[in-house]
């Protein structure tokens, strides 16, 4: 279990991180959200010991230091492949630093290449690579070596959905098998899809954390998907529907302005009548991102 405990950071007047409290277990895939500048590299970058911080930072339990290295795959935000190596010389130089021998890992390499759909073979040049392709590299030698902690800055940055697809496969592979696993993204449906918990930062600072339902709960079910065959004019003469979107023929968002209002809309809408769909949603949190990133919630 990863366990951040009260950490704090500061670059001269600049406040980067203010106590930061959380925690990743075994088996569980953690998001972490802001805008740019919120803090998640540094957040990262304290958590890898690559800066002095205050406060307490430990896995399983022992502070980190390079005795744990090994146990740990990350990538970094900035890729930083060597481009004159083969692609099998690029992987097996940096699972050496991670303490796996060359004769364990090169019989291996042709199945992650499989894996990750990397267009090319292990004697080709890093260079002679697009752009997805040495990504997909970096990814193989982030996680060839079995690390038990994977840190993750931005990982799906330059990923077409079917890449992402492979990503994310490969990360919840790594939880099955009992990774503890932190990922920065600035999409919210990455986040959505695949993690058990979310932390988002603002200035530094935790303004949202916990499982994706207790996040999304928190802002009340505000959303109302409804199929009727009233019109938009109509329904935006309900009690609390604060603005209507169509959304295709027949179908509609209400947006409330008071998430009680549910059970009054359905009866005044339905009539005791079948209807085909009346579904009230909290905000997805793509949604609660724009929110909570907002210079209005300082």
């Amino acid at each position: 279990m990863l366990n951040v405990q009260h950490v704090s950071k500061s670059f001269g007047t600049l406040k980067a991180l203010d106590d930061i409290n959380f925690t990743v277990p075994n088996g569980h895939i953690l998001g972490l959200i802001g805008q740019n500048g919120a803090g998640k590299s540094t957040t990262f970058h304290s958590i890898l010991n690559f800066l002095h911080y205050d406060g307490e930072i430990s896995w399983q339990n022992k502070p980190i230091t390079e005795s744990i290295f090994d146990q740990i795959g990350y990538l970094p935000e900035e890729r930083s492949l060597m481009p004159k190596l083969t692609i099998e010389q690029q992987i097996v130089y940096l699972a050496r630093l991670k303490d796996k021998p060359a004769k364990e890992i090169r019989p291996i390499i042709d199945s992650w290449l499989e894996k990750f759909a990397v267009k090319g073979n292990k004697k080709d040049k890093i260079k002679s690579l697009s752009k997805g392709n040495q990504q997909k590299v970096q990814l193989i030698c982030t996680l060839i070596h079995d690390p038990k902690l994977i840190i993750l800055d931005e990982p799906f940055s330059g990923l077409d959905p079917v890449n992402s697809d492979l990503l994310k496969q490969a990360i919840l592979e790594a939880k099955q098998n009992g990774a503890s696993i932190i990922f920065s993204s600035h999409d919210m449906e990455n986040v959505e899809e695949i993690c058990d918990s979310l932390v988002m930062l603002k200035n530094g600072r935790i303004v949202l954390d916990g499982t994706l339902d207790d996040v999304r709960d928190q802002f009340g079910k505000t959303r109302l998907f409804v199929t009727t065959d009233w019109t938009a004019d109509k329904l935006s003469q309900l009690p609390h529907v604060d603005s209507v979107v169509q959304q295709s023929h027949n179908r509609y968002l209400l947006n409330l302005d008071d998430p009680k209002a549910g059970k009054e809309i359905f009866d005044l809408l339905t009539h005791g009548q079948y209807i085909e769909e009346f579904s009230q949603q909290p905000p997805t949190l793509n949604e609660i991102f724009r929110m909570e990133a907002g210079d209005n919630n300082e």
